[in-house]
């Protein structure tokens, strides 16, 4: 299993650990349209894959770490090298013209923010405030390994809707979408809304069941509330996970919690 380099709001390395994740007995072409950190993708390291997302700075971060992991690593030793508060909002001011340069400083943001939330204001400005994490490299750091897990996937930015319309019998499809409910009460659900609405929700269950139909393999992801329970109905079969909130500012004010999972031709 490759380590993902990324620590994403919502990203699934707990659904990879023991026999939580729900796989087919095989499948021609992976599939994930909403990649985040791509905890999935780089656990099952497929031969052959499709994956994509519509934030263009994650896919333009994914093909610098394809094509140049080591120029990669050696900004990351510098950004390493000169991490504080201040070099922080520096770097966090500005956008370098320089696709790796630009890269490096998304993974650096990601790596010292507030527990690795990916959030931009109105404007497009990465706007999260410094966090506690200290340390710029990991030991489980391997650019050359995710690099080669990369040159054997197709790396598009897109809208999911593009994406899964490609999918039928034959594909493994993960689908992790951001987790937006009919009836938001809570301050990220309000952030999820404004990147993905409800009109989204509905519009990926029926984007999803339409690839189902042609035969692919699905599991998504989601929010555990009734709301959603209705857009998947009879078609999916649904369970619910547990798993620990790791948004909460402090360890200590964690709490369990529950994602529901919906799959067919599984």
């Amino acid at each position: 299993m490759v380590e993902p380099l990324l620590k994403w709001a919502g990203g699934k390395r707990w659904l990879t650990s023991g026999d939580k994740l729900p796989l087919p007995d095989s499948y021609e072409r992976y599939v994930e349209p909403f990649l985040g950190s791509g905890a999935v993708f780089f656990y099952l390291e497929p031969e052959k894959s499709v994956i994509s997302d519509r934030n263009p700075d994650l896919i333009s971060f994914y093909e610098v770490v394809r094509d140049s992991p080591d120029d990669l690593h050696k900004l990351m030793r510098v950004h390493h090298e000169k991490h504080s508060r201040d070099y922080y909002y520096e770097i966090r001011s500005v956008r370098s013209v320089c696709k790796i340069e630009r890269a490096a400083a998304f993974l650096y943001l990601n790596r010292t923010c507030w527990n690795g939330l990916y959030r931009v204001n109105r404007e497009g400005i990465f706007n999260v405030p410094i966090g506690t994490k200290k340390n710029v490299l990991m030991a489980t750091d391997d650019f050359l390994r995710v690099s080669e897990v990369l040159k054997r996937a197709e790396l598009l930015h897109c809208d999911f809707e593009d994406t899964l319309n490609r999918c039928g019998r034959g594909d493994f499809v993960f689908v992790d979408p951001p987790y937006t409910v009919k009836h938001n009460n809570n301050g990220f659900v309000k952030y999820n809304e404004e990147i993905f609405s409800w009109q989204d929700q509905l519009r990926l269950s029926t984007v999803v069941g339409r690839a189902a139909e042609r035969g692919a393999a699905i599991v998504v992801t989601n929010a555990d509330h009734s709301s959603v329970h209705e857009l998947y109905g009879d078609a999916f079969v649904y369970r619910s996970l547990s798993r620990h909130s790791v948004l909460s500012a402090s360890s200590a004010s964690r709490r369990s919690t529950t994602e529901a999972v919906f799959t067919a031709n599984l």
